[in-house]
């Protein structure tokens, strides 16, 4: 049964329970989940409030799960069974290395990065970031993504080509630009906080 299929016959559950997994680490395409549940509200198939609610809540405790794996396992899982989750170790050391220059601002970007926004929080637990600070970032973060790929959805129609594609392609184009923008922000407070430092 394609993804499609799933969720037009469960409709919020299926909603839920793929996106909890895919952020979680399965290999679904959460992006086209989104956009096609979006779909299905327009046509008035489903609420677009609720959609967005329920994606929201599946986004928000597979997250949650990766970061208390994170936290509880560390990154000695990842090189014992993170092959099974696709968490290579090279690939968590890139995005180790990320969070380690963007800290906490990497967490609402990586959504709109494909391939990163499943090991982000999974670093951020392994790294000791506190919960609330976590939580106040990545729910924060869910929530803009959830909302963009879903309104695509419901004002665009589900299927990626033409003008439609190029504004799903644009979405992810605003993540990257997130992501430097975090770094900025990042560097700025870094430089703010040495020159403090020298102060005092």
């Amino acid at each position: 049964m394609s993804f499609h299929a799933f969720i037009s016959h469960y409709g919020y559950l299926g909603i839920f329970s793929i996106l909890m997994l895919g952020i979680f680490g399965v290999p679904f395409p959460d992006e086209s989940l989104l956009t096609f549940s979006g779909y299905l509200a327009s046509k008035g198939h489903l609420h677009i409030v609720l959609t967005i609610l329920v994606a929201f809540v599946g986004t928000s405790l597979g997250i949650t799960v990766n970061y208390l794996v994170g936290r509880t396992l560390g990154f000695a899982a990842v090189r014992k069974y993170g092959h099974r989750f696709h968490l290579t170790p090279a690939r968590m050391d890139k995005v180790n290395e990320w969070f380690d220059w963007l800290g906490k601002w990497l967490l609402p970007v990586s959504y709109f990065i494909p391939g990163v926004r499943h090991l982000t929080p999974f670093v951020a637990g392994a790294s000791k970031l506190r919960f609330k600070v976590f939580a106040i970032f990545a729910y924060a973060g869910g929530f803009l993504w959830t909302i963009a790929f879903t309104l695509t959805g419901y004002f665009l129609g589900h299927e990626p080509t033409g003008t439609k594609g190029q504004f799903s392609h644009f979405l992810i184009f605003a993540g990257i630009v997130l992501l430097f923008i975090a770094l900025y922000l990042q560097i700025q407070m870094e430089m703010e906080a040495r020159g403090k430092g020298k102060t005092e």
